[in-house]
């Protein structure tokens, strides 16, 4: 090639690179002008616009319907203060997002501020594309609704000029904040020509303009005062960091900037995109990419500066490379969920894919270990997770680490660590020897066998407890279909991954909560054998919620072989190896895998033997400055016995069971100290501290008091009165306790401060209007705190004041009528000689028409002087019967026969009402027909906080509880029952329904404490219910019948009605359910031979618990958190206690009266007694009330 043609190519070659490399134009923003629907600000320096958005925006932490348009370069979610409280000034004292905030000025009609809401396709389409290619990790990413500002040539105010504004340097930037239903995201674009100056004069001096995210000030939490909120800053105060708004990316795209601002329910940081390189079609001609400095990791956490390197451009290399796909660098990443990125996926061997209707029979493999990639290039990828450990200090980041833990500064960065007496990551805490309780959502599709529709799992809950201290762990997951429920059987370690995060800890060796704390990710594969049926298990543990349980969000997905209904399983004992590898400087991952066996045993006798491979991964996310996480064991073994399935089809709940223990894979032989077994009879609330040999001691744990053997709970509440603060209620909790508002107030933003609630007031409920009195005026409510007033019908006015109106004035009566004016009406009354309603009089007298009484009452009379033989209505017929009337002619309520001596109750119609008839010289106890649960006027709605329910003939009421004492002063009648007869009382604690039993009706009802009429649940087929006990994990009720010697169950709402035991029983009264364990408990006070029982919800293993030493066990409650079955006897006037195996019965009480029912709470007993008069009380105190019986309900706000 001649050495021209050469030369010019080059410069070609150059010239085409220059142009790729110009950045991002103005044409390459979202459309603006008036010719887009945009809306003009007004001109000026300092203009603000009020905009009201058609969707809500998240920021930060919180939801807005409104936002502030500012000429300075940024969009604000509350009014802005002046520009001299905040320019020079910065971090503002208000939220905002400065795209590009200095002294801005638009007043010399060249500069534009443009803006408008946009929800057409192309424009969200556009925003999906941006938010997509920013964060290429996350998935359904669907706005449906766009603000789109432009700021258009505005220049710096203050800046000199010809005169023309011709010369004077000018901005172009836009904001694009993109929303959808729970997370909003904000889209900056900066052409490069657009931004001609990057300071503006302030008081007198040249200040950087500021580019960011700022919270404004926030309440301190010990006292009122406040202090700077985080500023999450884009641009640093240096040149080149502003300079490279136009230059640099975490979009992938020259000049475009894209963070996720806020999210709902949870948000935790603002969060910057992830691809920090530029897209191939950003890059340079001929397969040369432009050579980006990579900026050091940026922190996503709170309260921080993003510090950029100065910008030098590379040289350019004179020989080609290849084209490059962008580099994602999820170092700035972090979810809006504790979720923690999924690793590469382990490589294992994948079994054929199961055909049906005839399934292969494939060989068994044995499970391959998992491979994993090198991690040396890989240690970006989970940089910031859900708590991110960085470069910041304790100082800053005391709040991330549990209240439980100590915040430790190391050379790099900090690290939360638990203190003495308690164990996890740091991040998530708990009391060693502490029980601990896991809730969450089971969802997903499951196929059983070869059925080709699958059975939906929507939001089932699961709900599980583990005994710390022995490694004992309960699963139970309520609603499970009848045909998925025995299928589901072998899969034990469906909730066994809490099993495994409390196991029992052999020496030298920590379970997983220890290791990882409470936020991870798990998901596991399992193959069934010979079928190789597939089933996905994914699940989400979010940490520890307000009520101190691990939360936690279960996905079902695959195929199960059938397992007919009404076969059992039995697993075998097992042991997994855990693998702990670090993935990354900041991240782990936990493998394992083993292969399982099980048999079920089918209803006609027959076992068959099944197995089947299961693999899981576990990641999570560590401190990379401690120590101690570092010299965690890379392997363990997870030994697992005592396992127990069952499907209880009755109630339909698969429950499971199992012991479990963590320990060195290679270990021979098994420690033998009691606290190492199990074995070692502490409280259950209490931890095992080993010594020599097989020596140890039982120590109570944090929260709890007592000789180890047993504990009891500490109240906090009384101890520091002061411990909530100011407007807050303390909510003693067992091992713990919770602050709650008072009503009218709800935490602030720092999760800790009440602050009062400006929530609307119906000024005409609350009778604060100055309307004219109720009996001349009417008030109306319409909305926030508005309300109308105006006259009632007979008055005039304008609603404040109102006048009578005379309207015997108008002639409103007729002519032969005589007026008579009230206050708002009138009467209008014939004169004598005439008759009427007043309005029309005719002459003559009036007949008076009879009513049925008094016609029946004639027909009688009739038919006794023609000497004929009738009778009214079937009544005995020794004489006539005649019916009595009142004076106004209506039947009077009760009717009596004078030959016979007999009396019985009427209807309205004198119908006789069933089984109200008496016998000679008694009269009938008239019995209304039931109106419902009214609310007396002095009651008012249940405040937050633990109460006592109490039932009284007629009515429930309640009393608030200070701690463990009972605020006498505040006793309230809760529900009234005019002439009902309530003997027991339950509460529901999901719905907060209040459910009582009637022996008048006799019926079970319910009624809502939110309000509402009374809802007869059952009503046919009882005599006596006197028991009455609420599962509110399978949704049941159970009651005890004491005339028809029965217990019943039927669902919540009286559906699916049927009778659990009909036999041996007597005298059947108090009942109490554990649903955590799934168990009845009941006694029978039956005089010749009394006794306690105890059964699964479902009927099977019915078990005499006490026999002997009994009198009259009216009253019994059951302790979940210490495992104590309690009863009050009227005959040997006790309160004793034992566990529920029978063993360790003891007396608590003796002396008091005659109770009847009691209830649990804490370390304290309340009873209540016939024959006392006192205040309620715990038994500690031997305190007592009249009335009938008793139940513990604790509100939430």
């Amino acid at each position: 090639m001649d050495i021209h043609l050469r030369g010019w190519l080059g410069w070609a070659t150059i010239f085409a690179i220059a142009l790729s490399v110009n950045g991002l134009s103005k044409r390459d923003m979202f459309d603006y002008g008036e010719q887009a629907g945009d809306q003009l600000l007004e001109q000026g320096t300092d203009q603000t616009q009020q905009l009201i958005l058609n969707q809500s925006m998240f920021f930060f932490d919180g939801t807005y319907d409104t936002v502030y348009i500012n000429t300075n370069g940024f969009l604000s979610v509350e009014e802005p203060q002046v520009e001299s409280e905040y320019l020079g000034k910065m971090p503002a004292s208000f939220r905002m997002i400065a795209v590009f905030l200095g002294d801005l000025d638009n007043s010399d009609g060249v500069g534009k501020v443009y803006y408008r809401q946009d929800s057409r396709p192309s424009i969200l389409l556009r925003t999906t594309d941006h938010i997509n290619q920013a964060f290429p990790q996350d998935d359904e990413i669907k706005p449906t609704h766009a603000l789109i500002i432009t700021w258009e040539n505005v220049a710096a105010h203050g800046v000199p000029g010809r005169g023309d504004g011709l010369d004077r340097k000018r901005n172009t930037f836009q904001l694009v904040v993109a929303s959808m239903a729970s997370a909003s995201y904000a889209i900056l674009f900066y052409p490069r020509e657009g931004l001609q100056y990057i300071s503006t004069p302030v008081a007198g001096q040249s200040e950087l303009v500021h580019t960011g995210f700022i919270k404004g000030r926030v309440k301190g939490w010990f006292n009122w005062s406040s202090s700077p909120g985080p500023y999450y800053r884009i641009a640093t105060d240096n040149e080149t960091s502003v300079r490279q708004l136009s230059e640099e990316t975490n979009s992938g795209r020259r000049g475009v900037w894209v963070y996720e601002i806020g999210t709902s329910p949870i948000f935790y940081s603002i969060t910057p995109g992830q691809v920090t390189n530029l897209s191939p079609e950003e890059g340079m001609a001929g397969g040369q990419m432009e050579s980006v400095p990579e900026f050091p990791p940026r922190n996503t956490g709170e309260q921080q500066e993003i510090e950029f390197p100065p910008y030098e451009h590379e040289e350019e290399e004179e020989t080609p490379e290849q084209e490059l796909p962008p580099t994602v660098h999820p170092v700035q990443y972090q979810p809006r969920y504790p979720v923690v990125p999924e690793p590469p996926q382990p490589s294992y061997s994948e079994p054929p894919q199961p055909s049906y209707p005839e399934p292969t029979q494939p060989s068994y493999p044995e499970p391959t270990q998992p491979s994993y990639p090198e991690p040396t290039q890989m240690w970006f990828v989970f940089f910031l997770t859900v708590f991110a450990y960085n470069s910041e200090t304790c100082a800053s980041n005391r709040q991330k680490c549990s209240s439980f833990a100590d915040c430790k500064d190391y050379t790099n960065g900090y690290c939360c660590q638990c203190r003495p007496g308690f164990y996890g990551n740091g991040k998530d805490c708990v009391a060693e020897g502490k029980p601990q309780r896991m809730n969450g959502k089971v969802n997903g599709r499951v196929f059983v066998g070869n059925t080709p529709s699958p059975l939906e799992l929507s939001n089932n809950d699961l709900h599980s407890y583990v005994v710390a201290n022995d490694g004992r762990a309960y699963v139970a997951i309520s609603t499970i279909p009848a045909g998925l429920g025995p299928s589901l059987q072998p899969l034990s370690s469906l909730g066994g991954v809490i099993g495994w995060a409390f196991a029992l800890e052999q020496p030298g060796y920590e379970n997983g909560f220890s290791i990882i704390g409470g936020v991870f990710s798990r998901q596991a594969e399992v193959t069934f054998l010979p079928g190789n049926e597939r089933l996905t298990i994914k699940q989400e543990f979010k940490g520890i919620d307000e009520h101190d349980h691990l939360v936690v969000s279960t996905e079902l997905e695959g195929r199960l072989p059938e397992v007919p209904r009404g076969s059992t399983v039995q697993i075998d004992p097992y042991k997994e190896i855990y693998h702990n590898t670090p993935f990354s400087l900041f991240s782990s991952v936990i493998t394992s895998s083993s292969n399982r066996d099980y048999t079920v045993s089918l209803p006609d006798g027959s076992v068959q033997t099944k197995a089947y491979q299961w693999r899981q991964t576990i990641t999570y996310q560590s401190c990379p400055n401690d120590e101690e996480v570092r010299a965690v064991q890379s392997t363990q073994q997870l030994s697992v016995d005592q396992i127990f399935v069952m499907y209880d089809s009755g109630n339909q709940l698969i429950r499971y069971a199992m012991s479990n223990k963590i320990d060195s894979s290679d270990s021979t032989h098994t420690c033998q100290n009691p606290c190492f077994t199990g074995r070692h009879g502490c409280d259950t609330n209490a931890a095992c501290r080993p010594e020599e040999g097989i020596q140890f001691t039982c120590e109570c744990s944090t929260g709890f008091t007592g000789d180890g053997r047993q504990c009891y709970d500490i109240d906090e509440c009384r101890e520091m009165s002061e411990i909530c603060g100011s407007h807050a209620i303390c909510n003693n909790q067992p091992g713990t306790f919770r602050c709650e508002c008072m009503d009218g107030f709800q935490f602030a933003s720092d999760g800790k401060t009440c602050v009062e609630v400006d929530r609307p007031i119906d000024h005409c409920q609350r009778g604060t209007n100055n309307c004219d009195i109720p009996e001349r005026a009417r008030c109306s409510y319409t909305g926030a705190s508005a309300y109308i007033c105006s006259c009632l019908s007979g008055f005039v006015g304008d609603g404040y004041t109102c006048q009578d109106i005379d309207e015997c004035e108008q002639g409103r009566c007729h002519r032969d009528a005589v007026c008579y004016n009230s206050q708002g009406s009138f009467t209008c009354q014939c004169r004598p000689g005439f008759h009427g309603d007043g309005f029309q009089c005719t002459p003559g007298s009036p007949e008076h028409e009879k009513t049925q009484c008094e016609r029946d009452r004639e027909s009688i009379q009739v038919s006794s002087n023609t000497g004929s033989f009738s009778f009214f209505r079937l009544r005995p017929s020794v004489s006539q019967y005649v019916p009595t009337c009142d004076q106004h002619g209506a039947y009077e309520p009760t009717q009596c026969h004078g030959s016979i001596g007999q009396c019985w109750c009427v209807d309205g119609n004198g119908q006789e009402i069933s089984n109200t008839r008496t016998g000679p010289g008694q009269r009938p106890l008239f019995i209304p027909p039931p109106i419902g649960p009214t609310t007396r006027p002095d009651v008012s709605p249940v405040a937050p906080g633990t109460h006592l329910l109490f039932a009284q003939s007629g009515k429930i009421e309640q009393i608030p509880l200070d701690g463990y004492s009972m605020n006498k002063g505040e006793a309230k009648a809760l529900l009234h029952l005019p002439d009902r007869v309530a003997i027991a009382v339950a509460y529901d604690c999901v719905e907060k329904m209040v459910y009582w039993t009637d022996i008048t009706g006799p019926s079970i009802s319910k009624a809502s404490l939110e309000g509402g009429d009374t809802i007869s649940l059952i009503t046919t087929d009882l005599e006596s219910p006197e028991g009455l006990a609420i599962d509110h994990l399978a949704r049941l009720m159970f009651w005890t019948d004491s005339m028809k010697d029965r217990i019943e169950v039927a669902k919540l709402d009286g559906s699916q009605r049927r009778v659990l035991f009909d036999t041996d029983l007597v005298n059947p009264r108090p009942i109490v359910a554990d649903p955590s364990y799934g168990r009845l408990y009941w006694a029978d006070w039956n005089r010749d031979g009394p006794k306690i029982e105890m059964s699964n919800m479902d009927g099977t293993d019915r078990t005499v618990l006490v026999k002997d030493d009994l009198g009259l066990p009216n009253g019994l409650t059951y302790d979940p958190e210490s495992q104590q079955l309690c009863w009050a006897d009227a005959g040997t006037r006790k309160v004793q206690c034992m566990d529920p195996n029978g063993r360790n019965r003891r007396t608590i009480v003796e002396g008091i009266q005659y109770p009847f029912a009691i209830v649990s709470h804490g370390r304290n007993l309340y009873y209540t007694d016939w024959r006392r008069y006192d205040d309620l009380g715990p038994v500690s105190q031997n305190d007592c009330l009249i009335n009938v019986h008793i139940c513990l309900m604790t509100m939430f706000i």
